[in-house]
C-alpha cells in the first residue's frame, strides 16, 4: 500500500439490515476504485436471522474485529482503518472509537441522535470522546436526527467534523449513489 492515511474501511449495517444493503454496496463501489479497500461486516445477530439487534458490547466487538482483520489483511496499522455504517452500525462504530479503537476516520450514514420523536433521549454521551476526522451524511428529513440537531449535537466531537445533507429520510434510499460519492470523495480527501 501507498503512504495513504486511509487504506481501508469497515463498513457495517443498521439494525434491521445486513451487510448486502443497498446503501453499503454503493458506498463499496465508490470507495473501492479509490484504492480504499472496504470490508462490509455483518454483526451475529444479523447473521442468524434474528429480529433484535445485538447488543452494543457485541457489535462494538463486531466492530473492533473486523477492524483488525483488514489491517492485518492490508498489512496496515488499524489506525489506517475507518470504520463507519447506516444508523445503528455506525453508532456502534463511533463507541468503538469512544472506547478506545484507533482508527483513522469515522464514517456516519444516518446517524441516529435519537429515536424518532423522542430527542430527549440524545444517543451522543460519547461524542466528546471522539478525537479523529468525522463524516456524517444525512436526510433533510430524517426523524432520528434534523439538521439542526445534528449540527448542535455534534459540536462535542473535538475532531474535525464534516456534515452533508442530502434529500431524503432516514433511508436515504433514493440518495444512496449520491452518499456512496460524498463518503468516497470525503475518504480520499484525507489521503
Amino acid at each position: 500500500m501507498s503512504g495513504r492515511r486511509v487504506a481501508g474501511l469497515v463498513l457495517t449495517p443498521g439494525a434491521s439490515a445486513g451487510r448486502d444493503h443497498s446503501g453499503l454496496v454503493a458506498i463499496d463501489h465508490a470507495v473501492t476504485p479509490r484504492g480504499i479497500a472496504v470490508e462490509r461486516v455483518e454483526f451475529p445477530g444479523q447473521a442468524e436471522g434474528r429480529r433484535r439487534p445485538d447488543t452494543p458490547a457485541v457489535a462494538i466487538q463486531t466492530v473492533r474485529s473486523a477492524t483488525s482483520s483488514l489491517a492485518e489483511r492490508l498489512s496496515v496499522p488499524v489506525a489506517r482503518i475507518a470504520v463507519g455504517g447506516r444508523s445503528f452500525g455506525g453508532r456502534m462504530c463511533s463507541m468503538a472509537v469512544a472506547e478506545g479503537l484507533q482508527a483513522s476516520a469515522l464514517v456516519l450514514v444516518s446517524y441516529p441522535l435519537h429515536p424518532p420523536g423522542r430527542p430527549d433521549r440524545l444517543r451522543t454521551e460519547h461524542f466528546p470522546d471522539l478525537d479523529l476526522p468525522c463524516l456524517f451524511v444525512s436526510g433533510r428529513r430524517d426523524a432520528f436526527a434534523t439538521p439542526e440537531e445534528l449540527e448542535r449535537e455534534t459540536a462535542a466531537i473535538r475532531g474535525p467534523v464534516t456534515r452533508e445533507l442530502v434529500d431524503g429520510d432516514h433511508s436515504l434510499r433514493k440518495s444512496e449513489a449520491e452518499v456512496a460519492d460524498i463518503v468516497a470523495e470525503w475518504l480520499a480527501a484525507l489521503a
